[in-house]
């Protein structure tokens, strides 16, 4: 969840909060260092993850990870989960879930000596995604694919819900060949004075061959950065409906095939409180954005000291996921796809020949060199039909890895 990476830009609000009811009391304040936590352990038997990093500057370059701390989980029936630092992140050494009725308390000791703990938690009620729907809709002035997802609590007791996507796609690149061009380098050859030869200097020239990688069919993969939170605490029944995502008909991701993986967290209303604030603080759902500086509480708290500053939560939630694909051809049959990634796929064409304008040969070669064309075919003499890389090549903005995952 990268918004917690970006919360850490800065000490958001001063937030004092003895119940999830009662009325926040927003104060400024100058920056100062605090401990960032993200944790949420899940019924998933997986290795749990656990982020923890100090707050940092919209000058600095990113997250300031917390190394070198000892991070652990403990329940009510005396059970120890141990983690382990791996990279940017804390997993836990050995694969568990989150049962139903068990109350767990997140505890960090840092490399400083400093020992934080939160608030115990028990899981959530355990409510699937019946299932993702793509349907073509219109919002607003744009035509495109709305993304819902739809599930149901018949105990009427999961009321709120946070969620997370990640999507993915397929590119073809529209002016692909299945040739390239590279500059190929031939030695000196040194003067036979024998055969009354005087040699010849080094010299460079283009060669055209098959290509050695896919770069035609690529894939992409982003995972949602909002907050995207859903309560049907209003509603006679605990029923979802939930737009996640709406893609115009002209976005280059959907042109093909497109897939999307939910994931839907059932909250407690203290964590969905938590997060819905966090979420207010935004002009735009992003914490990229913050309306005004100053700091903000979690259920994370310093042993030592209570009034010392932490950011984050800890939560354990219950969680369903579900993934579908669609193709563009049909859900809009007949309709010219989207403009692609890159709007200028102007092929041009360059001759390969020594001498003054119009010989395009420097600019030609210096194209090849730099990979920032690409070629598309030849014709006699010595012309070349080049293109934009990104429409000849889509490996120069995405992968040519297909993901375990994907179904055509």
């Amino acid at each position: 969840m990268k918004y917690f990476n970006k919360i850490s830009l800065f000490l958001l609000l001063s937030i004092t909060l003895t119940s999830c009811t009662e009325q926040y009391v927003f104060q400024n304040t100058d920056f100062e260092s605090a401990l960032v936590v993200e944790g949420t352990i899940t019924n998933e038997v997986k290795n749990q993850i656990i982020r923890v990093s100090q707050v940092y500057q919209l000058d600095e370059t990113g997250p300031k990870y917390e190394k070198g701390a000892n991070v652990f989980i403990t329940d009510d029936q005396g059970n120890e989960y141990q983690f382990e630092e791996k990279d940017t992140v804390y997993a836990s050494l050995t694969q568990f879930r989150a049962e139903p009725g068990r109350k767990y308390k997140l505890n960090i000791k840092t490399q400083a000596g400093k020992n934080y703990t939160s608030d115990e938690q028990t899981l959530t009620t355990e409510t699937k995604i019946d299932n993702i729907t793509a349907t073509v809709e219109r919002v607003g002035s744009e035509t495109g694919v709305q993304i819902n997802v739809n599930s149901f609590d018949p105990t009427n007791s999961s009321k709120y819900y946070r969620y997370e996507y990640a999507e993915t796609y397929k590119i073809v690149a529209p002016v692909w060949s299945p040739l390239e061009t590279t500059i190929q380098i031939s030695p000196a050859i040194p003067p036979d004075l024998e055969n009354d030869f005087p040699g010849a200097p080094a010299s460079e020239y283009i060669l055209i061959s098959q290509r050695k990688k896919e770069t035609e069919t690529c894939f992409s993969t982003k995972k949602s950065e909002d907050i995207l939170l859903n309560s049907t605490n209003d509603q006679s029944d605990d029923r979802v409906h939930f737009p996640i995502r709406f893609i115009s008909d002209q976005n280059y991701i959907i042109s093909h095939r497109y897939s999307i993986f939910v994931k839907q967290y059932v909250q407690n209303l203290a964590a969905y409180t938590y997060y819905k604030t966090l979420k207010d603080l935004s002009t735009s759902g992003s914490v990229l954005s913050p309306k005004q500086p100053g700091f903000f509480y979690g259920n994370i708290k310093s042993v030592e000291n209570p009034n010392e500053k932490v950011i984050g939560y800890f939560e354990v939630s219950a969680v369903s996921s579900e993934r579908i694909f669609f193709n563009y051809a049909d859900l809009f049959p007949n309709k010219p796809l989207p403009p692609y990634y890159e709007s200028d796929c102007e092929i041009k064409d360059y001759l390969d020949c020594p001498g003054d304008f119009p010989c395009k040969q420097a600019i030609l070669r210096s194209l090849i060199r730099t990979k920032s064309s690409t070629f598309v075919s030849f014709s006699e003499p010595w012309t070349y039909f080049m293109v934009k890389a990104a429409c000849g090549d889509c490996t120069t903005f995405s992968s040519n890895i297909i993901p375990p995952f994907w179904i055509d």
